[in-house]
């Protein structure tokens, strides 16, 4: 009996001891990490001054830094680092009462002088996403609540500064004379749900850390990377990411193999980028034969193979709540298109237009820019090249890297481009943003910097100021009938995109009604990554790591304390069997 009794008290001593040495394995193993593919890579330090001027980038940064207010899937406004906020439409003054237990990554507090801070500092140094001209100052009433001043009433402020400014800690910035330089310590240091881990310009990956504190709850996961990759989908299907946009024709394919796909809305659009400072493009009967001379189907059958539609001439997105209803169209009419370049003064010589022994020849540059930043094969210069020389415009059809092409629009060294963004299924505000250079604001690609039309200009005013949800709905249908008018930019179809994931990685992405912050049409919102807490705003960090597992990183230890419990439940058996033998 003594043997048993020695037997089974070694026995109890080795579980111990392999359960010491396997249980921080075997939590290491249980960290959830998430990997996005991306095929760009290197869209900028994420960081809100340094990451590139594209929704890539404002996402990538988005991670790391938290706004006033934010959007799910379905709603927004909803709460972020302000619990609740109201409007003063007598003082044209917003009030903002912050979340007391918000943290930034150093453990700092969150207080209303951060905000007031990031305005002041914003006004001083324009921040590109966000435009402050309407805003006067803030004022901070107590540590948690801020008050901001309006110059002007500014209807998409919720969407536009609340929903998409970052805040700053202002013990680290303050004394940041430049932004455009700012990598040093602390460059990185936000309030969001991740922390900043590792950036890799030259391989264009990026690492973020779960933040323990997150006034939210835990992330779900532990670990978020993208991956540069020549072959999300097929980078999917190997493992080696859980989350990639996939080929249209490979929907099916994906779901058989158990990915979950999601399919966009259309808040991207493909367009023609017009310089309206050459002749013949400064000419609105000019851009008119154009559209005419364009045949927006043809693009959705062989650059899309189907999976897309014609867009709108008034660039909002034909499936916004904003879209208007009565937006002029230009129907496929090559003979029409002939007939409104030949009123101009140009005369058909061996198929091509000519003026004062000129032939009519535009250049147009073209890249692989694609929904999300994705690089796809463009077969749209192709297209159009055929299109216009159908009607006898000769064209010089360039292909340059995406960022060249950025830079010429912006230094206007161009006749046309062929460009795209999305943020035209939120607030309409784009519409202003898209047509004219914001003054304060960075140039921007998809601005078309288009000054010439008064009445234009006018129902922009009324667009950005008017408080009256009736009077502005009203502005914001006639712009866009204006706007197709007028045509500072051709929109030529809205793409179809379809991403896939992994259930597995524990994620559910979704897209956000009306894009990410301002209309960013990429289904990779962070509120997919912190849980219930995100929702509503008020459960703790505890509740929200117990309901996604996160507060059992000691759960490895039940088992083995079971076994422990069973084991000396059997030496005391044998002890008390051992007490009644004579």
């Amino acid at each position: 009996m003594k043997r048993i009794l020695i037997a089974s008290v070694i026995l109890i001593a080795s579980v111990i001891m392999c359960l010491c040495l396997l249980t921080p394995a075997i939590s290491a193993a249980a960290e959830r990490e998430v990997r996005i593919a991306d095929k760009t890579g290197d869209w900028g330090n994420p960081s809100p001054y340094l990451s590139y001027a594209r929704g890539p980038g404002y996402v990538r940064m988005h991670f790391i830094f938290d706004t006033l207010v934010w959007k799910n899937e379905t709603a927004g406004p909803i709460p972020l680092l302000a619990e609740d906020w109201e409007y003063s439409p007598e003082e044209d003054v917003y009030v903002f009462n912050l979340a007391e237990n918000a943290k930034w990554h150093d453990g700092e507090p969150v207080t209303a002088d951060d905000v007031a801070f990031t305005i002041a500092y914003m006004k001083e140094h324009p921040y590109g996403w966000v435009v402050l001209d309407s805003v006067d100052r803030a004022e901070v009433i107590d540590p948690h609540t801020v008050k901001i001043y309006m110059s002007s009433p500014y209807a998409p402020f919720m969407e536009d500064i609340g929903g998409t400014m970052p805040i700053l800690p202002e013990h680290i910035w303050k004394n940041v004379a430049n932004p455009m330089d700012f990598v040093g310590d602390g460059a990185f240091m936000g309030c969001g749900p991740f922390k900043y881990a590792d950036f890799n310009k030259e391989h264009g990956t990026y690492r973020y850390e779960a933040f323990d504190e997150y006034h939210l709850g835990r992330p779900i996961i532990d670990r978020l990377i993208y991956v540069k990759t020549g072959d999300p989908q097929m980078a999917l299907q190997n493992g080696e990411v859980d989350f990639a946009d996939v080929k249209p024709d490979m929907v099916d394919t994906m779901r058989a193999r158990g990915f979950v796909v999601i399919e966009g809305p259309h808040y991207w659009n493909k367009k023609l980028m017009i310089n309206h400072n050459r002749e013949p493009l400064d000419n609105i009967v000019f851009r008119q034969a154009l559209c005419y001379a364009i045949n927006q189907d043809e693009f959705v059958d062989k650059s899309l193979r189907g999976h897309g539609k014609p867009a709108s001439y008034g660039l909002i997105s034909s499936e916004s709540v904003w879209a208007s209803p009565n937006v002029p169209n230009y129907p496929y009419n090559p003979d029409k298109a002939k007939e409104m370049i030949s009123t101009l003064g140009y005369v058909m010589e061996d198929g091509v237009f000519t003026k004062d022994g000129k032939p009519l020849e535009l250049q147009v540059l073209i890249s692989m820019i694609g929904v999300g930043g994705q690089p796809t094969p463009d077969r749209d210069g192709e297209i159009l090249k055929n299109q216009l020389e159908k009607v006898g415009i000769r064209i010089d059809l360039t292909s340059l890297d995406t960022k060249v092409v950025d830079t010429k629009v912006v230094n206007q060294d161009f006749d046309l481009a062929i460009s795209g963004h999305g943020a035209i299924g939120g607030d309409p505000k784009i519409l202003y943003e898209m047509t004219i250079q914001v003054p304060g604001s960075k140039p921007s690609p998809n601005t078309a910097r288009y000054n010439e039309s008064e009445e234009l200009n006018n129902l922009f005013d009324d667009l950005m100021h008017e408080m009256d949800p009736a009077k502005r709905r009203a502005a914001v249908y006639e712009a866009q009938n204006v706007y197709a008018r007028e045509l500072p930019a051709i929109s030529l179809y809205y793409p179809t995109s379809y991403y896939a994931y992994d259930p597995d990685a524990g994620v559910e992405w979704f897209y956000t009604i009306g894009g990410i912050a301002k209309g960013i049409p990429i289904p990779q919102n962070k509120f997919a990554l912190i849980g219930d807490g995100a929702s509503t705003g008020v459960e703790t960090a505890e509740t929200t790591a117990i309901e996604t597992g996160t507060a059992a990183q000691s759960t490895p230890i039940a088992p083995g304390l079971a076994m422990i419990a069973i084991l000396m439940a059997f030496v005391t058996l044998q002890i008390k069997l051992s007490k009644r033998k004579p």
